[in-house]
């Protein structure tokens, strides 16, 4: 600074200053080498997945920002060190011998350029490390665009509230913290060096010290100023309102906001007091005015707005806030995309006015009815499906739809995928783990509505015991070459949502000068050819990933060679956040055959904290139901006050590509993300038909959704405010959690008959009931059909309906007596786990609930995993008076001719959805396994005739005549499928008659 310093470090031996370097060196290698590694393996990977403009961009402006905000405040520090010191009396008394000043003085002075260079590069460093987190915000103000909505109180456009605000917030709080340091590091400068005395009564403060510490203090109150400033547009995100509602109320315009004028009024009168001080050696001036900003602080910003809160608008409240609850309405209708452009309201009674059987849709909705529960039967595909021990399913299945022969069907869908967690013995030596068990094989559905329904030999031990399980259609290695219902033509999998729960979950493939090595199948090896995965032909990237991961045997072992190539980052939503860090991702990917590929779709959605007025919410906390403690996917931690599923990605199951998809052109937030990483989303005219048959609306985004609603379908303030007309999420009454209570019911995917076409539409639904009620008080459902994508329909019950909610529903199921009795017995030997309850609205007026009941053995010699056993259904009888009709069989349709009388189940699960003759069924009549467009649980076994035990010809007659039904419900010739029927009812008669 000027100044030599008196005395330099301690002298040092040569050995020791070259081991002092070396412990040096090895310390930042520990601290700076892992970070440099993953800097370099992140190149690489972006660079595979081909986007490296991502990382480049983002690196970049991260290390701009650590740079400016560490010039910024160690720039700052520095100069008021500086001038301090340089500035310092010539003379300075001693106190005495034992002053402590003067010793703190001499040590400064014998180590000058580490306190005046090491203190501000220390400051400096820790706040770029801190600044750079914010990237976000200073690309969003470079790119941001305006909404084309302006808020209601200052007449600005959202955006900026959105881009702009943020980003002067930020370099404000900046400005403060480098002016803070700046006055502090100052003010100890000139203590230790005389320019600030204590003793004596008054001590003594040089002009030096003085100017400087009053511009620094002057700057500070200044920014306090424009901080007032920006505190006006940041009422509007106020939440000292709710949970009534959020935004701006009666007291923060009327009192706060004038307040806060009136304090950027007196902070401006103090920052000129201070500035004043460099001219005044009066230092009383400046001391009032801060006093003056400290108690105008208290008694304007705080007293008066408090007074106002307690004598005038509580008495009032209701009229009071009427407008600003208005404008909180507005803007979280638009904030969460729920308005009535997208949100069609319906009033329906819950009463039905006719038989299911005279309606198409109905027919059409009770014949897609799902009995397979994607989150009850992730056992049952295992055990099934699973082939080998180190294949594996996710805990929870999805839900996808296809057409087949021209019929749409929903599924349960999963991928068969490598789980790394189940190797065992051997299986997990490195070069196993690593070289051999590398990806998953084939891709498994199972018609949502129907499960298999065989037919034994009543008289053998367990007879019926293979019925109840669902019919798969699988497309593998093993079905390549031959006719697939869903065409696959690359049925391995490399990327997936189970192979990514292995640590480390990288595989090395593709060396194929060494012979294949990958297991396919157990007559045959695999060498991978797809685009995915990093080099790791040379050694530089050898020794990286080798570092990355710990592992020696990246270097040395000879199963790599020079084409081999390391695949990393495995999971879909993983891959998908990495290349799109600004996207929040849904919890839930899902796997689709598109293209005869099978990709991972994911859903991402553009969010930001402050959308003016509009409810604010934590998704962590709205995303929870009773499914989501048993999968252990990650919530997003965040909260929001705007969302949109902006954004649909795909990842290929085979060589991991992502490819990005705008799905909404109306959003500023993509727009701006789109301006950062041009280049980065395809448009929507490149997302094809059959991917955009797959896209589903997302249970997350829907989930915060139906929370919105359950308060903002109210259009009238006061009713808002009485919290009389809300409505709440029923808790989910099937969990088996053991606290089913405490989490909400999630919502499901239903295939709905269209009330105008009567075809069948794919729909996320969900019931609501009253607040803090359990009646049911709407229906929400929101379409995935690609024409009508995000159309929210809600059936709007009237208040004093007494139908019943999910929960009521459930207990009125559960407590018949037929119910009751057979749980009694079923219980003795089995498990029992209740399905999803499904709500469907039917019958013009109506709610059926259908519930499925699986049962697993106790104790069994076996594993043995969940089966389709019951069906529960609920219906309310029409009339003020009516009763709650309860039917519960072994299949749907013999329980909805108990609620509706003989011939309703047969109609409604007619082949094709079409209506048939009344046929009365009974528990010795075995249904068709597979019927197309048939919504069948088990049956009893058939019960043998008193007359006699049928023969072996008959019984193996009448399994041909089942093999004859699923032949032809897979031809797609209804003519076909009809003399099948025909067949199966003689070979029933035949069986049944001996």
């Amino acid at each position: 600074m000027g100044m030599r310093a008196p005395t330099g470090l301690p002298s040092l031996s040569r050995r020791a200053r070259i081991l002092l370097v070396l412990a040096l060196v090895l310390a930042a290698l520990l601290l700076v080498g892992p970070r440099l590694i993953d800097t370099y393996t992140n190149w690489l990977w972006f660079g595979e997945v081909g986007f490296r403009q991502v990382f480049t961009t983002t690196l970049l402006t991260r290390l701009v920002l650590f740079l400016i905000a560490g010039v910024l405040v160690g720039g700052v520090v520095f100069v008021a060190l500086l001038l301090a010191y340089r500035n310092r009396p010539v003379f300075v008394p001693v106190a005495g011998p034992n002053d402590p000043i003067a010793r703190y003085r001499t040590t400064v002075m014998s180590r000058l350029r580490l306190f005046g260079v090491g203190i501000p590069l220390a400051f400096g460093f820790i706040s770029g490390l801190i600044a750079q987190s914010n990237w976000v915000t200073v690309q969003l103000f470079l790119h941001g665009d305006d909404f084309g909505v302006t808020d209601p109180q200052f007449g600005l456009d959202i955006g900026f509230y959105s881009f702009d605000l943020p980003f002067y917030r930020f370099v404000l709080n900046w400005l403060f913290v480098a002016t803070l340091i700046a006055f502090f590091a100052n003010l100890l400068t000139q203590y230790v060096f005389g320019g600030i005395r204590l003793a004596g009564r008054e001590g003594a403060l040089t002009r030096a010290a003085r100017v400087q510490l009053a511009v620094l203090a002057g700057a500070f109150v200044f920014f306090k100023a424009i901080a007032y400033w920006l505190d006006r547009y940041s009422l509007l995100s106020s939440t000292r309102k709710e949970p009534t509602f959020s935004g701006a109320g009666f007291t923060d315009i009327n009192a706060v906001l004038p307040a806060k004028l009136i304090l950027l009024a007196i902070a401006l009168i103090c920052a000129a007091a201070f500035f004043a001080a460099i001219f005044l050696r009066d230092l009383r001036v400046p001391a009032l005015a801060t006093a003056l900003l400290v108690l105008s602080s208290i008694l304007v910003g705080a007293v008066f707005p408090l007074l106002m809160e307690q004598f005038s608008v509580r008495p009032n409240a209701a009229e009071k806030e009427r407008a600003y609850i208005e404008r909180n309405i507005t803007a979280t209708r638009d904030a969460y995309k729920i308005g009535d452009d997208v949100v069609e309201y319906q009033d329906y009674s819950g009463e039905g006015s006719q038989n299911p059987r005279e309606s198409q849709a109905d027919i059409t909705t009770i014949a897609n009815t799902r009995l397979l529960d994607p989150n009850v039967l992730s056992r049952t595909f295992t055990q099934q499906q699973q082939l080998k021990n180190f294949f594996g399913f996710p805990e929870t299945l999805d839900i996808d739809r296809y057409e087949i022969n021209g019929q749409l069907q929903d599924y349960i869908v999963a991928a068969r995928e490598l789980s790394p967690e189940s190797l065992t013995g051997n299986q997990l030596d490195w070069i196993n783990r690593h070289t051999v068990y590398t990806h998953g094989n084939g891709f498994v559905a199972a018609p949502a509505n129907r499960v298999n329904a065989a037919v034994q030999d009543p008289t053998s031990e367990g007879a019926n015991s293979n019925s109840g399980y669902p019919i798969y259609t699988v497309s593998d290695i093993a079905s390549e070459g031959t006719e697939q219902v869903i065409p696959v033509d690359q049925p391995r999998i490399y990327y997936g949502e189970v192979i990514a729960q292995a640590d480390p979950d990288y595989a090395i493939v593709g060396a194929a000068e060494s012979g294949d090595r990958e297991y396919d199948t157990d007559d045959s090896n695999y060498t991978y050819t797809g685009a995915g995965g990093v080099s790791v032909g040379n050694w530089f990237n050898r020794l990286a990933f080798a570092a990355k991961y710990g592992e020696r045997n990246i270097l040395f072992s000879s199963a790599i060679g020079n084409d081999s190539k390391l695949l990393f980052n495995r999971d879909p939503r993983d891959r998908v956040q990495k290349v799109a860090p600004w996207l929040t991702t849904d919890t839930d990917s899902y796997p689709a055959v598109v293209d005869g590929k099978i990709v991972w779709i994911v859903d991402g959605y553009t969010t930001l904290e402050n959308y003016p007025y509009a409810q604010r919410a934590s998704l962590d906390g709205l995303t929870v139901d009773s499914v989501e403690p048993t999968t252990g996917r990650p919530l997003p931690r965040e909260e929001v006050s705007y969302i949109r599923n902006s954004v649909k990605a795909t990842v290929d199951a085979y060589d991991g590509t992502v490819t990005l998809y705008q799905v909404d052109d109306n959003d500023p937030v993509l727009k701006a993300w789109m301006g950062v990483f041009p280049d980065s989303v395809q448009p929507e005219s490149a997302i094809s038909d059959e991917l955009r048959s797959h896209f589903r609306y997302p249970e997350d985004l829907f989930k915060v959704q139906r929370e919105m609603l359950a308060k903002y379908h109210v259009d009238n303030p006061n009713e808002f405010f009485t919290n009389n007309a809300f409505w709440s999420v029923p808790s989910d009454p099937t969990s088996n959690s053991g606290a089913g209570s405490e989490f909400n019911q999630p919502p499901y995917y239903v295939l709905i008959g269209d009330p105008d076409t009567g075809e069948p539409s794919f729909r996320l639904t969900s019931a609501m009931v009253g607040f803090n009620r359990e009646l049911l008080a709407s229906y929400i459902s929101v379409r995935s059909d690609p024409e009508d994508y995000g159309k929210f329909t809600i059936l709007q019950l009237p208040t004093q309906t007494q139908t019943q909610g999910p929960q009521q529903a459930q207990n009125s199921m559960t407590s018949d007596a037929r119910v009751a009795s057979d749980r009694t017995l079923l219980e003795q030997s089995n498990e029992l786990q209740y399905g999803n309850l499904l709500t469907l609205p039917i019958a013009d007026g109506g709610i059926l609930y259908v519930e499925p009941l699986y049962t697993s053995r106790k104790n069994a010699s076996t594993s043995t995993f969940p089966q389709l056993t019951k069906v529960l259904v609920s219906y309310r009888e029409p009339g003020s008076e009516g009763g709650v009709r309860v039917g519960y069989a072994a299949r749907l349709s013999e329980a909805l001719d108990q609620v509706f009388g003989s011939g309703t189940g047969t109609a409604a699960t007619a082949p094709g959805g079409e209506a048939a003759d009344p046929q009365p069924t009974t528990e010795t009549t075995p249904p068709a396994s597979g019927t197309q467009g048939g919504t069948e649980a088990a049956p009893a076994a058939p019960a043998p005739a008193q007359q006699g035990q049928p023969t072996a010809a008959e019984v193996q007659r009448l399994n041909s005549a089942l093999a004859e039904v699923r032949s032809a419900q897979q031809s797609g010739d209804l003519g076909r499928l009809g003399d099948a029927f025909d067949a199966l009812q003689e070979a029933i008669n035949a069986y049944n008659a001996n």
